[in-house]
């Protein structure tokens, strides 16, 4: 069995993280986040939900099951070696013709605080350095750091609108260019954007929410029997995290393996016509805009059979993930109800897929221990 290596720089503080595999329900936020780390082209996921439903612990949880990355070596920007798109200092190492010293950094997820400045977000002149040395030097921001990662907005919906703004420039992109002083600067910003928020404290623009690829919408548990449960796991974690997250290491491993079988299939799962036919079908049917919608969906159902172990894909990954890839993109008629739009994506799912649809297997690593 293949080994899978893990960065031993970050085990320590993975202790104080709740395991994602203890998490208790939620198996639609589970399986969007895991879609996302299996093809990261899904772009990305919106957490919707009311206070206390588990939204931040998931997606901080998620940390310790991020596979590893190949990088240049000592690049602040974690460049791709094999990458189209290198930062300016890794061009000019590239232009000598030498090939650029390669490294292993775990891939994490990056939080961008809500007071997060401009210069913070996209770099800024170190002037320090100009100051001591005479010499201009770029300061790596935070979309430096997001790239080949995970970056996570919390409340994204109360960003303020000239960051959403730069946010959406470099996720269209793929990179950042930044000119202050004279110094101008590029590279690049592939990351996946993982937001959460709660709709109650007001609503994203439509251009931002069609940036995330997927969309998830969560509640409190109703069952008594997993409120329980979740009351148990959280009071011992609380009393002792080290000794927790070691009872669950061994579903963590389990889970690790898991993705990195499903990543490695994943350009192997073949995409029949007829199911090319299917999401055309689908998103056609309803009040969608673009082709966003078609391509999201495909690529989160590939991601799902590639999860399953399948060879290809099949109407029931389509209907897994149809309402991850529309929740966010329904469009609404002057004076219509959130959820009308969404019993008419009800009605299209009853129409084509009337029998019940398969269990989630995300629920398997977390249903595997009492």
């Amino acid at each position: 069995m293949k080994k899978v290596r893990r960065a031993s720089s970050e085990a320590a503080p993975r202790f104080r993280v709740f395991p994602f595999t203890a998490l208790v329900g939620q198996e639609e936020l589970k399986l969007g986040l895991l879609l996302n780390v299996i093809d990261p082209g899904v772009g990305g996921l919106l957490i919707l939900g009311e206070k206390g439903t588990g939204k931040s612990t998931a997606v901080r949880a998620l940390a310790s099951l991020l596979p590893e990355l190949t990088v240049v070596r000592d690049c602040p920007f974690q460049c791709d070696p094999q990458g189209e798109i290198l930062c300016s200092r890794c061009q000019e190492k590239a232009a000598r013709g030498r090939p650029l010293p390669t490294g292993i950094r775990p891939m994490r997820v990056v939080e961008l605080p809500l007071g997060v400045t401009e210069d913070r977000l996209v770099g800024a002149l170190d002037v320090e350095h100009a100051l001591k040395k005479g010499e201009k030097r770029f300061e790596p921001g935070l979309l430096a750091e997001a790239n080949r990662n995970f970056l996570y907005v919390d409340e994204v919906n109360l960003l303020e609108d000239h960051l959403v703004d730069l946010l959406l420039d470099a996720a269209a992109m793929g990179r950042n260019i930044v000119e202050r002083e004279g110094v101008s600067f590029v590279h690049p910003a592939r990351f996946i954007l993982v937001g959460t928020m709660n709709p109650e404290e007001g609503d994203l623009r439509p251009q931002l929410l069609d940036r995330f690829g997927l969309a998830v919408i969560v509640h409190s548990l109703r069952d008594k029997a997993l409120r329980v449960e979740v009351l148990r796991r959280r009071a011992a974690f609380d009393a002792d995290p080290e000794g927790f997250c070691r009872r669950w290491q061994p579903e963590q491993e389990c889970l690790a393996r898991h993705l990195t079988k499903a990543r490695e299939r994943l350009l192997r799962v073949e995409i029949p016509k007829d199911i090319l036919e299917l999401v055309v079908e689908l998103t056609t049917r309803l009040p969608l805009d673009g082709h966003r919608p078609d391509i999201v969906l495909l690529k989160g159902a590939r991601a799902l059979a590639a999860w399953r172990g399948k060879e290809g894909v099949s109407p029931e990954e389509v209907r897994e993930v149809l309402p991850l890839a529309v929740n966010h993109r329904l469009k609404r008629l002057p004076f219509q109800e959130v959820e009308e739009a969404r019993r008419q994506l009800t009605g299209i799912l009853t129409e084509f897929f009337p029998s019940p649809p398969e269990g989630v297997p995300a629920k398997q690593p977390t249903s595997s221990r009492p």
